[in-house]
């Protein structure tokens, strides 16, 4: 009498007898979905490689959130965040992917076409979002990626056919050694091993992809760099020397050094832009449209001017200010080639970093300030987070209205016809920089020594320039500092004072006064809509 074939369940209720074949757990399934979340990825960035970086995936999801996001949270996060703001996002939006591809993963199990099509949902998400902030043809990106995505966790749920939810008839047929018990299966069971196996192979994917998309990309800035090597044409109206003085010992620098200098705009990722083919167009309201390549720029008479810039979003002693020597067209010989027309009171320029627009008042660039499509910074042209291969640049105004990076337009028109991206989110259609000062030294809680007790700082407003600044310690009388040498009234100046009192904890508050006379007021105002107010206060211990 033959014995009847022993049944024992298998899966993941435990660990399986000899010779039965293990499914694959929840952390093996979760991890498919983040294995073909991932191959998107990397396809998606491949694909955006070879066109508009900005249209990869991820960045275009997250591009969608920062234009999406209410002001005050843009506020916060630049307060808070600084210059950590967007790999902060990135990161996020990373973390939140990885979740949501690990539960496509698990719901494979037993509902695989819900799991692929919320895969596929995630590449439409993406292509929404790029086309919302670029055009259409920035969706092919994450419609590839989508495409792959669907791909890469159809192959490896493929490789799990048993992955079904869990039958009665799921058992494992226990062999007697030397026969075939009735009713055995005779197709291959899934193992885990293949399945692990395909999600390895699909995580490899991901991996050369986004490889490859980032061997492109260097490519690309290779041939930018070898642009940028062939350097800068002299100066038609070289800036003059900078005179003695305008440095005090032991304070910020004057001239802030390029990697120093702050940067602020809505780019999730630095735009890498091929000279060879980028043009500037001037058109709208004028007689006679003009575009014109990078070598056309460089060819037209070039001014040098030193030039403090200020953002909207430096709070009160915040560092959201530097200054450098810019190289560039004069925005009047642009206007001369195109022949202005009547009416014309707002000059709106956009950016290749999709969707951003400012508008600067026509008034502002036909005043006789140095307003220039600038080139380079201290002697080399413009690095790309500085808006290469050409940005506007108009002394005396906040960024958001003026100094354009990436540029590709730039429209004659009015502000009736035209509103640009942060006056659409409730910024001032203005943006005149603010009488501010600021005090470096000592650092707040700092200490300050004996032998040099000597506070000091800088104080800033641009195109009307600094004729004063003061300095009240412990809430007594205004006192008046040493002004450095006057660079001119489109730079910050530095100053300083010394400190005669006994030591201990003490406080120190600043406070400027430009050359129209007007002094800067005492109370605060946050940086929205149109810049921070205030005093500048710190506390210091004085040995």
């Amino acid at each position: 009498m033959t014995a009847a074939p022993t049944l024992a369940p298998t899966g993941d209720a435990g660990p399986a007898p000899e010779g039965a074949t293990r499914r694959p757990g929840r952390v093996a399934r979760a991890a498919s979905g983040v294995a073909a979340a991932a191959l998107a990825l990397g396809v998606g960035h491949l694909v955006a490689s070879f066109g508009n970086p900005a249209a990869s995936p991820l960045v275009a999801v997250g591009s969608a959130l920062v234009d999406a996001a209410p002001t005050p949270a843009k506020t916060f996060a630049v307060r808070v965040l600084g210059t950590y703001d967007k790999p902060v996002l990135i990161g996020a939006v990373g973390v939140v992917l990885v979740v949501v591809a690990a539960v496509l993963g698990l719901v494979a199990t037993r509902h695989r076409a819900v799991a692929l099509a919320g895969t596929a949902l995630l590449g439409v998400v993406g292509a929404a979002c790029a086309v919302y902030r670029g055009g259409a043809a920035d969706a092919l990106p994450s419609v590839v990626a989508g495409v792959a995505g669907v791909a890469g966790l159809l192959w490896i749920t493929s490789r799990d056919r048993g992955a079904a939810a869990p039958r009665p008839a799921d058992l494992a047929v226990v062999p007697v050694p030397g026969r075939t018990p009735a009713g055995a299966a005779t197709t291959p069971t899934p193992s885990r091993r293949g399945f692990l196996v395909a999600v390895g192979v699909v995580a490899a994917g991901a991996a050369v992809s986004a490889a490859a998309g980032t061997v492109v990309g260097r490519v690309r800035d290779a041939s930018s760099a070898a642009r940028r090597a062939l350097g800068l044409p002299a100066p038609a109206s070289p800036a003059p020397p900078l005179p003695e003085g305008v440095q005090l010992p032991g304070m910020t620098p004057f001239t802030t050094p390029v990697d120093d200098f702050y940067r602020v705009d809505i780019s999730l990722v630095t735009p890498h832009v091929d000279a060879s083919s980028w043009t500037l167009t001037v058109d709208g309201m004028v007689d006679t449209p003009l575009t014109l390549t990078y070598d056309d720029l460089l060819a037209m008479p070039m001014i040098e001017r030193d030039i403090t810039l200020t953002c909207v979003s430096n709070e009160v002693g915040g560092p959201y200010v530097s200054s450098g020597r810019w190289l560039g067209v004069p925005f009047a010989e642009i206007l001369k080639r195109v022949g202005v027309q009547p009416g014309v009171d707002q000059v709106f320029s956009y950016s290749l970093d999709s969707g951003y627009t400012a508008s600067t008042p026509y008034q502002a660039v036909t005043d006789g300030r140095d307003a220039m499509i600038a080139v380079g910074l201290d002697g080399k042209p413009l690095a790309d987070d500085r808006g290469y291969p050409a940005r506007m640049l108009v002394p005396g105004l906040f960024g958001f209205v003026a100094n354009t990076k990436w540029l590709e337009r730039i429209e004659l028109t009015t502000y009736a016809k035209r509103t640009a991206y942060w006056t659409e989110r409730g910024w001032a259609t203005d943006g005149p920089i603010l009488t501010q000062s600021r005090i470096d030294v000592p650092k707040s809680l700092g200490t300050l020594p004996s032998d040099k007790p000597v506070l000091a700082g800088v104080a800033w407003a641009q195109h009307r320039g600094i004729d004063k600044v003061e300095v009240q310690i412990d809430d007594g009388e205004w006192q008046e500092a040493s002004l450095a040498t006057d660079g001119g009234i489109d730079l910050w100046r530095q100053w300083s004072f010394r400190f005669e009192g006994p030591a201990g904890l003490h406080s120190a508050r600043v406070r400027a006064t430009d050359a129209t006379g007007q002094t800067q007021p005492e109370a605060r105002t946050k940086v929205f809509p149109d810049g921070a107010r205030g005093w500048h206060q710190i506390q210091f211990t004085s040995e």
